[in-house]
Formats: structure tokens, sequence, C-alpha cells
């Protein structure tokens, strides 16, 4: 099923290419503008604010909770109606360790409160907490795309893997521009986008800018 799009796409692929681009574009924005810097860090406010800066041109769901039930594989995310009693208990969960703070990030996968975009939105929120509070963050090139999809698929009942998979890849490059645009480059990846490359698209937008 094709979702619903402001730009009036009708076909899959093409809507793909574009949600990468335009998605792409608007996380280069979210960096290079200092708008980053205005996310709730750890709460359901800020994850809402980056998916709705994120896919906004894209769809009218942008930032806002789903309304349907979904699932990946076998596994059904939180049920819609307990849906909003799940992120304001993930809102109140403590974030002061790194064991803490990937314990609240796998809840916030198994709530899923987008219809799309989650897991792209949410390892950006993931690092704001980490860069916040244990001043580190993620080097997601480090992070291989099989170990970490394996991994959060079985953090849903047991979050040992995930936690040491993601704790051999910290780094304190917490304000690295060039390893936040790798790790959108590898974000979209583990999603299956691969069609641009963020440092091609922030040298056309300086090009344009320049015209």
């Amino acid at each position: 099923m094709i979702l619903e799009n402001k730009l009036n796409i009708t076909n899959q692929v093409e809507l793909a290419k574009a949600e990468e681009k335009i998605s792409k574009q608007k996380a280069i924005q979210l960096f290079d503008s200092g708008d980053i810097e205005k996310v709730g860090v750890g709460t359901f406010a800020g994850l809402s604010f980056i998916h709705a800066y994120l896919f906004g041109d894209i769809y009218e769901f942008a930032g806002k909770i789903r309304t349907v039930n979904i699932a990946k594989g076998n596994f059904r995310f939180a049920p819609l109606m307990y849906l909003e009693q799940s992120l304001d208990y993930i809102d109140a969960m403590p974030q002061g360790s790194f064991d803490q703070i990937i314990e609240k990030y796998v809840e916030m996968n198994i709530a899923h409160p987008f219809r799309e975009g989650n897991g792209r939105t949410t390892r950006i929120w993931l690092d704001l907490i980490l860069k916040k509070e244990i001043r580190q963050v993620i080097d997601w090139n480090r992070v291989d795309k099989a170990e970490y999809l394996s991994a959060m698929e079985r953090s849903m009942v047991k979050d040992v893997e995930i936690k040491v998979l993601l704790k051999q890849a910290l780094t304190d490059q917490i304000d690295d521009r060039a390893l936040f645009m790798k790790g959108i480059d590898v974000s979209y990846f583990y999603e299956g986008y691969s069609g641009f490359r963020t440092e091609a698209l922030a040298c056309a937008g300086t090009t344009d800018e320049h015209r």
C-alpha cells in the first residue's frame, strides 16, 4: 500500500526516492541550522519534533501518533489503545546511564509511535540522549546492519545484545558534523534507503545557495 503523501506520488519506488532525498536534506538542515538544539531530549515531544522536521514536507501524519496498528514480520508494535499510555511511561523512564538510555530506546522502538519513519527518527533521538547524559554518541559506521537488526529484534525480549553492540560503537565526537552525516546514511541504509548520500546532498545545497 502506498502511503498518502503531500507530493501526490502514486508509485512506490518514486515515493521511496523522494522520501529519502527530502528527509535527508531535512536531516542536514536539522544539524546545520542548530534546530537540533530545540529537541526535547528523551521525551516523546522531542521525538515528534524530529519526525515532523524530517517528514513534514512529505506526509500529513509527520510528528503525529499513528492511528492504526502496525507490525513487522511476526511482531506487533504497541497496540493503538495502549500507545499513549506507553509513551507516558517511556517519558518517565530514567536516562542517567548508558543501560537506562538503551532500555528507553528499546521501549520507544516497541511503541513505534509513527506510521512510517520510526527507526530513522528514533536513532537521532537516541544519540541526543547519549550526548546529553553521558557525553557520547554512537558511530553508526561501526554497527553492522545485520547484527543491529537482529539485536533489535531480540531486544523486545532481552536487551543485552543491543547494549553490547552499541556500547562498543560509542565515541566522544559528540559535535562532529561528518560523523552525524555518515550516521544518517547508515541509519537509512538499515531501512533499505541508499540512493542519496548526505554529503552529496549537502554539497548540492551549498551550490544552490550560491547561485
